[in-house]
């Protein structure tokens, strides 16, 4: 008797399930016919833009991040009140906290908040700060596989290539024209203000 009953509720199970999906894929097909083929491909596709305008918004512009940019190095990058631009090794110095605005998309202008001047680079490449922001103030701010981040001049460049902020073993600031990308002295880790 035990066994009569298992078999006889399986099949029952089995075709109300089987109604149900019949149901649900029917439903979905009636839903779709509504559509045009254009409409059904923006629904379908992963590069549609309402996909990935959420994830990028902070670079649109007016996004302000606070933070400490610790160089792999191991100096922390300073602007203190006389607008003197070099590195530091203590980590509660006010003068080493970056307001890093974005300005447009991948650039970023960074500015100290407790001196209230932004980092700036010229055409030697040499780096200094300013009260007033522009086109000295922006970088070009790029995430490296490594985790760490580089910022290269938006404005100016040495033959050709970018001339990045870099900071060298004894926390000086490094021309320019004697960066690259793959150096350490030109990686910078954002660290968050705790």
């Amino acid at each position: 008797m035990h066994k009569w009953i298992l078999t006889w509720i399986l099949p029952t199970l089995l075709y109300t399930s089987c109604f149900h999906i019949i149901c649900l894929v029917g439903t979905l097909s009636l839903a779709c016919n509504d559509m045009t083929p254009e409409q059904m491909a923006t629904n379908v596709n992963c590069s549609s833009p309402e996909r990935h305008t959420r994830s990028y918004d902070y670079m649109e512009g007016g996004d302000i991040r606070v933070r400490r940019l610790f160089c792999r190095t191991q100096w922390y990058l300073r602007i203190d009140k006389r607008g003197k631009v070099k590195g530091t090794q203590e980590m509660k110095n006010n003068y080493n906290i970056m307001e890093i605005r974005t300005v447009a998309v991948g650039i970023v202008a960074i500015k100290g908040v407790e001196s209230e001047y932004y980092l700036a680079m010229n055409k030697e490449g040499k780096l200094y700060a300013k009260k007033e922001c522009n086109d000295d103030c922006n970088f070009k701010e790029l995430i490296l596989e490594n985790h760490y981040n580089t910022y290269a001049s938006a404005k100016w460049t040495h033959s050709g290539g970018e001339m990045f902020v870099a900071l060298n073993q004894k926390g000086v600031p490094v021309r320019g024209k004697k960066t690259k990308k793959e150096q350490k002295t030109a990686h910078f880790l954002p660290m968050a203000i705790t």
